[in-house]
């Protein structure tokens, strides 16, 4: 299954810099595994405002439960807010019509 994965961070106040830095290096790592182990399709950095910004993420795993716990093992993962929508294939999808020709 693909699932959309829309997430913003919300770091504490009072987190070191130094903390922060540390999980952002250990999350670009985890998502470089998912990437490898084919979980993690794509990411895209969305503005959502002239401060913010959100994060799109493509994933396949077997079930929601198991995309779950890939989120929940990420770094990061305590300090995001996420949303997730399972994505099912469209009759029309451009992808599937190449496919077949």
């Amino acid at each position: 299954m693909e699932f959309l994965v829309q997430f913003e961070l919300d770091i504490p106040d009072g987190v070191s810099e130094s903390d922060v830095e540390d999980r952002e290096t250990a999350e670009a790592g985890a998502a470089e595994t998912l990437a490898e182990e084919g979980h993690l399709v794509r990411l895209w950095k969305a503005s959502v405002g002239p401060s913010r910004s959100t994060v799109l993420g493509l994933y396949r795993a077997g079930s929601k439960e198991e995309l779950d716990r890939l989120l929940g093992a990420l770094p990061l993962y305590e300090w995001m807010h996420t949303s997730v929508t399972p994505l099912l294939q469209h009759p029309n999808d451009p992808a599937e019509t190449r496919a077949i020709a």
